[in-house]
């Protein structure tokens, strides 16, 4: 585990993050340790062993190894690709597990496109939103677990785009924690892994100019499942973010297997998006927008993200990170350290956060505040104010303290999302503890080996 943790901060290290010069420790020894164990208790409550049933409503999980779903309880009776993912830099998944988990959505990936019964297509290479877990069926659109409903065009035309390029994210981290290369070379349903792979990293559509990539109403797919009720369109910037990186892994990935072409392939993409996302997205504030179509707002998001990743520099990257400081001064950008995806100062108008939200305003994707982000955005705060970004990260703790689920009497924290007065939603949700963790834990790993 130790060597798993050192090889994920050595790779952050080389995409230039310079942590350690830039920022201070964000938190303490005693939160950061906080955190580590009350996302370990969320982690654990976020496995289904195999055999265990999770719903009255569901068999039990017959995929054969260990699954991680989204958070504790009985809210998530499936296998999600991306919400997994996104625990993975904890560095708190064993590679046993992991190798369980690859195999299974490599085996589910599309291999055939196909049109469900409602009208939706999914295309050859996409990869499911999420697996049951009684029947390994996957559902490759949000909002069912049934696999012949699935597709109603509510949530797209097409699949989710984030998850191919999450898809590529667990094959990287598999390979650099237990380093077995081979199984690149596997063959899953008759293809080899790599293969899907790059599949998988070509389903989402592009615009061939940039590499970014883009969708339209006429056959709309999510732009990231964090915000599958949204409706966001045209060149959309955070998946890009994520195609980016996915990029970067797919090189060493190749790189690994002596295949210099291939690498030198995906170096050239993930430089072709890093320097064409500010130049499409970027507003006059200093923000990166969502999208060049609906809902084309300041996605704050996406801004820390790409902080966080090193795609940002100079003048671009110091003028974002202020304003993401001054929103937080503001009080337009955070509640209890928790994150809005759009400033309350850019709300699309008085009924709805977004411009094409689908929920009532300030609940769920349209408002409320998550902590899913704010590692991220404490991140890019750091970088012109630290004691600002100190206070943030302090007011994030300090709520997961007050209402953290080990207590009891009806506390559920982590929250997936809530709105004060009263308004919470999914209660031991693992992206609100894991995402932040890892970054805090980064920098924390960054700043000793100084």
């Amino acid at each position: 585990m130790k060597y798993f943790l050192s090889c994920v901060c050595l790779y952050f290290l080389s995409l230039n993050f310079s942590i350690a010069q830039q920022t201070d420790k964000l938190l303490n020894k005693d939160d950061l340790l906080f955190l580590e164990n009350l996302t370990k208790a969320v982690l654990d409550s976020s496995r289904i062993k195999p055999g265990a049933f999770i719903s009255s409503n569901f068999g039990p999980n017959n995929t054969g190894g260990m699954l991680i779903r989204p958070g504790g309880k009985e809210d998530y009776p499936a296998f999600w690709i991306r919400d997994y993912a996104m625990a993975l830099e904890t560095g708190m998944i064993g590679s046993k597990e992991q190798k369980h988990m690859l195999v299974l959505t490599a085996s589910t990936q599309c291999d055939q496109t196909w049109i469900t019964k409602n009208g939706s297509m999914v295309p050859y290479g996409s990869i499911a939103d999420h697996i049951r877990i009684d029947n390994s069926l996957p559902i490759y659109f949000p909002g069912t677990y049934d696999y012949k409903e699935q597709g109603n065009k509510y949530f797209g035309m097409v699949p989710p785009y984030c998850d191919q390029f999450y898809f590529i994210q667990m094959a990287w981290y598999y390979v650099k924690m237990s380093g077995d290369i081979y199984i690149l070379n596997r063959e899953i349903n008759g293809t080899k892994l790599i293969d899907r792979l790059e599949i998988a990293f070509k389903m989402p559509p592009a615009d061939l100019s940039n590499q970014v990539v883009y969708t339209d109403s006429s056959f709309r797919g999510v732009d990231f499942g964090f915000r599958d009720g949204i409706e966001i369109t045209g060149h959309l910037c955070l998946p890009s973010i994520l195609k980016y990186r996915a990029a970067q892994q797919l090189e060493e990935l190749f790189s690994k297997l002596k295949n210099k072409s291939k690498a030198n392939h995906y170096t050239n993409i993930a430089r072709q998006i890093r320097q064409a996302l500010p130049e499409v997205f970027l507003d006059n504030k200093g923000m990166l927008r969502a999208s060049t179509g609906k809902s084309n707002q300041p996605d704050v998001w996406a801004t820390a993200l790409a902080i966080y990743y090193n795609i940002l520099e100079k003048d671009v990257l110091k003028k974002a990170c202020t304003v993401l400081a001054e929103a937080y001064e503001n009080g337009s950008l955070a509640f209890k350290g928790n994150i809005r995806h759009v400033l309350t100062t850019d709300d699309y108008n008085n009924n709805t956060a977004w411009e094409m939200g689908r929920m009532e305003k300030n609940r769920y994707q349209n408002g409320a505040y998550w902590g899913t982000a704010t590692g991220w955005v404490c991140y890019a705060i750091a970088k012109v104010n630290t004691g600002k970004a100190k206070i943030l990260a302090k007011e994030y703790i300090d709520d997961l303290k007050e209402n953290d689920f080990r207590k009891g009497n009806g506390l559920g924290a982590p929250y997936e999302c809530f709105y004060p007065p009263d308004y919470k939603q999914n209660p031991l949700y693992l992206a609100t503890v894991a995402c932040p963790y890892s970054v805090f834990k980064n920098i924390f790993i960054s700043e000793s080996r100084e």
